[in-house]
C-alpha cells in the first residue's frame, strides 16, 4: 500500500458527520440512531461491520483468483452482538460474517486450501479479531456450508 489509509470527518448536524475517504469523491455519511441522531447515515458499528466484511470478501476473492477461479457474484452479510461489559458499558461482543459465493463450491479448484488461509490475509478482520471474536461462514450457491468445515 502506498500510504496509510485516512479519513476526514466534518460535522454536519448533531451526530451526523460527512466522511471523506477520498477528497475527489462525495462523502459517505455517519449518524447515530434516535434519540441521539436521526439515522441519516451508517452508525459507527455498521462502518466497522462493513470494513470487516469487505476485507474478508476481498481476501476470499483474491485467494480464489490466484488459482484462476471465479466465485462471483459474492454477497456478504455481517452483524454484531452488542452487550454490556464488566463496567456496564455497551461493547461489540462478537462479529458474525456470512460470505455467499455465486457458484457451487465443488466447481472451484483448490477451495480447501483457499478456505484454510484466506482470513490470515485480511488486514481488518485479523486486527479486529485481536479484541472482538470474528466468526466467518462461507456458503456456496447451493446453500452448502463450505467453511468452517462441519
Amino acid at each position: 500500500m502506498s500510504s496509510d489509509p485516512s479519513v476526514r470527518l466534518v460535522q454536519q448536524a448533531d451526530y451526523q458527520f460527512a466522511i471523506y475517504y477520498n477528497e475527489e469523491r462525495d462523502p459517505v455519511y455517519g449518524d447515530e440512531p434516535p434519540p441521539l441522531g436521526k439515522s441519516q447515515g451508517a452508525t459507527p458499528s455498521q462502518f466497522l461491520l462493513a470494513g470487516v466484511a469487505n476485507c474478508l470478501s476481498d481476501s476470499l476473492l483474491f485467494a480464489l483468483r490466484k488459482f484462476k477461479q471465479n466465485p462471483e457474484p459474492i454477497e456478504t452479510k455481517a452483524n454484531c452482538e452488542i452487550g454490556r461489559n464488566a463496567e456496564n458499558r455497551l461493547r461489540i461482543l462478537a462479529i458474525n460474517v456470512e460470505i455467499r459465493i455465486g457458484v457451487p463450491g465443488n466447481t472451484l479448484e483448490n477451495l480447501e486450501r483457499v478456505l484454510a488461509q484466506f482470513q490470515d490475509f485480511c488486514t481488518v478482520s485479523s486486527s479486529v479479531s485481536l479484541g472482538i471474536p470474528v466468526n466467518v461462514t462461507v456458503i456456496d450457491s447451493e446453500s452448502t456450508k463450505l467453511y468452517p468445515a462441519i
